[in-house]
């Protein structure tokens, strides 16, 4: 068995969520999500250590052309996630995923169609996208 359509975790949801029927609520769970997704990553960090970051300027000018800029940057990240802290992550990730998902039912939004507006706004724009 396959993992489920974008519709079918959403349907899912739905069905699910009866504790947090409330917009705030929800809004406010998936921010709490969110910092805990952070939390995850800064835990592999200070407390596994199988990550590392080294965050230096990435060097970026005005007139360097985009695929130059492309080579040279970084993700700051060394290492590897382990198992453990990756299955943590990848559960908070979850739970965040599971409050953007009621968010869009309690909002009448389809999350495939936020998934697919953003995967043809990255396709249109390119580079530009997040600049």
């Amino acid at each position: 068995m396959g993992a489920p359509t974008l519709q079918e975790f959403q349907s899912q949801v739905s069905e699910l969520l009866l504790r947090h029927r409330s917009l705030l609520d929800v809004v406010t769970k998936y921010s709490q999500s969110n910092a805990s997704v952070n939390r995850a990553v800064s835990k592999s960090i200070t407390e596994c250590g199988c990550i590392e970051l080294t965050a230096r300027n990435q060097g970026f000018s005005e007139e360097m052309p985009l695929d130059q800029a492309n080579r040279q940057s970084k993700s700051h990240m060394e290492g590897a996630l382990c198992e453990p802290c990756r299955e943590v992550i990848r559960s908070e990730m979850g739970k965040n995923l599971f409050y953007m998902s009621a968010m869009c039912n309690l909002l009448d939004i389809s999350l495939e169609d936020v998934v697919a507006k953003e995967a043809d706004k990255c396709s249109t724009l390119g580079w530009f996208n997040l600049t």
